[in-house]
């Protein structure tokens, strides 16, 4: 990606970590004013907490992460856990949360009420680790066959923009697919009950469900072309009182995204390989391949620009949002903001 040559300068600002539950921390609150202003020299960082895999997960479990923030004044308290980005949107804005990771797709959705945040980062749309899952054995073999089937998409999400852009695709109006709107949190047992046919996800949720042998992508990001980014958010507040502490944990993302990357199992089961959280047998070997094949934490460029604008005139055009939302408006120069 080559960085952007000039946004206007923190006009607004937008996604990296995603979250389910946000409360803010009441030791953070007791050390810090409004978006982590600092009252004793150090401004305290609030992230979702990473779970047990990824970037962040390595660097709260080795120190990196804590030693990269110190360097600009800054450090972590982590805060509610990962998951859907439009509960992390509004905890930016309630100022209970300064990072989030999510979609564009979820982005512009957020964006369309009242953003107080802007994206800073983006990574390539994943090529094979989201898609169209059905069951093995279904009859489901195509696209085309979905027509009259009932499909299970998180709302205004990457689920319903996958299922609306592959119907797309193959010249299939929308609504011949019945959306069955479900959190991603709650959908597998849906899905492997039989009560959707299939099922727009993402990585997070698809690699137990390929892993276990009982399901297959009917089409992945690539065969859909799809342009659904993720990015990093900041909160707007926070970005234009501590741009280093934001060009800082740029810079963390990305070298250690570029690690990540070479050295996918790594950055599994970092606290335990055992349990719920942690990744074991042939969903370990599925979530490797789809990392080595990912992309890395990147600024964002002109040409990202271009495909973001593409996801909002499509999402207006499918009336996920009302209008076309000015992505243009809320992103950030990471790298000119000191």
């Amino acid at each position: 990606m080559r960085p952007l040559a000039s946004l206007t300068a923190l006009a607004a600002l937008t996604a990296l970590f995603t979250l389910t539950a946000c409360g803010a921390d009441p030791a953070a609150d007791s050390a810090t004013g409004g978006s982590g202003a600092a009252k004793g020299g150090t401004v305290t960082v609030r992230i979702p907490d990473p779970g047990n895999a990824g970037v962040l997960a390595r660097g709260k479990q080795d120190g990196s992460l804590d030693e990269a923030l110190a360097a600009v004044g800054a450090k972590v308290a982590w805060t509610g856990s990962a998951g859907p980005f439009a509960p992390a949107a509004q905890a930016m804005n309630a100022d209970q949360l300064y990072f989030a990771t999510g979609s564009i797709t979820s982005g512009i959705t957020s964006l369309a009420q009242n953003p107080g945040f802007a994206f800073f980062t983006a990574t390539d749309p994943d090529p094979v680790g989201e898609g169209i899952l059905v069951r093995e054995g279904s009859d489901i073999a195509s696209v085309k066959d979905l027509v009259g089937r009932k499909v299970a998409v998180n709302k205004g999400g990457t689920g319903e923009y996958l299922l609306l852009k592959a119907l797309a695709k193959e010249g299939i109006p929308a609504d011949e697919v019945e959306r069955v709107y479900l959190r991603p949190d709650q959908t597998a047992a849906v899905f492997n009950a039989g009560q959707v046919d299939a099922w727009a996800v993402w990585s997070t949720y698809a690699v137990a469900e390929i892993g276990s042998g009982k399901a297959r992508f009917l089409a992945d990001g690539s065969a859909i072309g799809s342009d659904n980014y993720s990015l990093n958010a900041v909160r707007s507040d926070f970005a234009k009182e501590h741009p280093a502490i934001v060009e800082a944990l740029y810079r963390y993302l990305h070298d250690n995204s570029a690690k990540e990357r070479r050295d996918p199992a790594a950055y599994l089961n970092v606290f335990t390989d055992a349990g719920p959280t942690a990744v074991t047998g042939k969903a370990k070997d599925v979530q490797i391949e789809f990392t080595r094949k990912g992309g890395t934490v990147d600024p964002i460029g002109p040409e990202d620009i271009e495909r973001f604008r593409t996801v909002a005139r499509f999402y207006a055009d499918q009336k996920v949002t009302p209008g076309t939302v000015d992505i243009a408006a809320h992103l950030l120069d990471v790298e000119s903001l000191s």
